[in-house]
């Protein structure tokens, strides 16, 4: 597949065929919100599977002290699927907004303090995010991967010496590399509507994000992970344009597959998608690619300023035409 017209091309044309294809991506926080954002655009029949591990800024606190699920990369998935007009773009504003102060609500996001005042009220937090989904005119549903708060528990190399760290915000800034992570608890509930929603996908989609505490970890809830590998859905991987500073240091586009591989090897994938720009080495590509089942397509998704970001208009374009030819 060739690179998208400087994303000229269209973007709904999946509704030409009567039918849009229902797609499950796998994620969390500007990861996440990048695939969404252009995900929305493809197909209505959309929904988030979001982590919900993080430990860190407002959803930590807000976990620390009500027991909740964090709700920040939720929050996120929820602002991602607003629509364009002054309504959606308004609430996305105002969820995402942080209060400025010098007292306790300093760093707390509005739409975290939504979230989780409903969940209060409803003792639901699915019920919940439906709720906040229907208040901004969502383009699809937020559901958490797992039912309780998790851990995200890596296994570190440094110098030739093995160490753990704990936490999302330790695993993420961690000198070293990191080899693997678990989740504490082990073996956590899945939520049952994340299940069913991949299990019921045409499409699921992971990635980009960052690859050991966004991506990898829907991978450690045994009934999600169950659910991936049994789908007759078809699965796609969205590498990153750069290394996740921290955590993927010096990480190759195909180094991101064979560590997806190390965590699941049974898991199967029918599309990687990688930006023209990031591929240094296309066989090394094809060959991780292979080995997971899958063909690498290669395309210009990035945004133009040359930043390490997607752009939205040029990923769904390429999305588009993936459902289109391979439906």
């Amino acid at each position: 597949m060739g690179s998208p017209d400087d994303g000229l091309l269209p973007v709904a044309s999946a509704a030409r065929t009567g039918r849009k294809p229902k797609v499950v991506a796998l994620g969390g926080g500007h990861g996440l919100y990048a695939s969404l954002s252009a995900l929305r655009n493809v197909t209505d029949e959309l929904t988030a599977v979001v982590t919900v591990a993080d430990d860190g800024g407002s959803s930590g606190r807000l976990r620390r002290e009500l027991g909740v699920l964090p709700p920040g990369d939720l929050r996120m998935a929820l602002a991602a699927l607003c629509g364009d007009d002054e309504w959606g773009i308004t609430w996305s504003e105002v969820v995402q907004h942080r209060f400025r102060s010098e007292g306790d609500l300093h760093g707390h996001a509005v739409g975290n303090l939504l979230i989780v005042a409903l969940w209060e009220l409803l003792g639901d937090p699915v019920a919940g995010l439906d709720w906040v989904g229907r208040l901004l005119g969502a383009r699809g549903r937020v559901l958490p991967m797992a039912s309780v708060p998790l851990d995200i528990v890596a296994r570190v190399e440094l110098d030739g010496v093995i160490s753990t760290v704990r936490g999302q915000v330790a695993c993420a800034l961690t000198p070293g590399r990191v080899q693997a992570i678990s989740l504490v608890p082990e073996n956590p509930p899945a939520s049952q509507e994340a299940v069913r929603a991949v299990l019921d996908a045409d499409w699921v989609v992971f990635g980009p994000g960052s690859w050991f505490t966004s991506v990898l970890p829907h991978l450690k809830v045994p009934e999600l992970a169950e659910a991936l590998h049994l789908t007759k859905a078809r699965r796609l991987v969205t590498l990153n344009l750069a290394p996740q500073p921290g955590e993927t240091d010096d990480f190759s586009p195909q180094q991101h597959l064979e560590v997806l591989r190390q965590h699941a090897p049974d898991l199967t994938v029918d599309v990687v998608l990688a930006d023209t720009g990031v591929v240094d080495d296309l066989d090394a590509l094809e060959k991780s690619a292979a080995a997971l089942g899958g063909q690498v397509i290669t395309a210009c998704v990035a945004a133009e300023d040359g930043s390490p970001r997607h752009d939205p208009r040029r990923l769904a374009s390429v999305l588009d035409e993936i459902f289109l030819q391979k439906r």
